[in-house]
């Protein structure tokens, strides 16, 4: 069974593959998608991992406030999206 992993604090700069290189340490990683803003384009500095359970557990154990990029991660198992009123 997979997990999905919040993945904030990232620098601008970071790359899919970079944060995929960083997580495929610790199991087999099933996707990255860091998130941009949909009207500039410019990355939003989080994302999301899906990986195996194990290997999850074993990331966020080691990777939650660790710097990568110049900055401090903050990384946990990823909440359910609440559902948001659209006007």
């Amino acid at each position: 069974m997979s997990k999905k992993l919040y993945v904030g604090n990232l620098s601008w700069t970071s790359t899919e593959a970079e944060v995929r290189t960083a997580f495929e340490a610790f199991g087999e990683v099933t996707s990255v998608k860091l998130v941009e803003d949909r009207e500039t384009g410019r990355p939003r500095g989080f994302g999301f991992v899906e990986m195996d359970d194990a290997g999850a557990r074993e990331a966020i154990a080691a990777l939650d406030g660790k710097e990568f990029g110049g900055r401090n991660l903050k990384v946990n198992e990823a909440k359910p999206r609440e559902e948001r009123p659209r006007w």
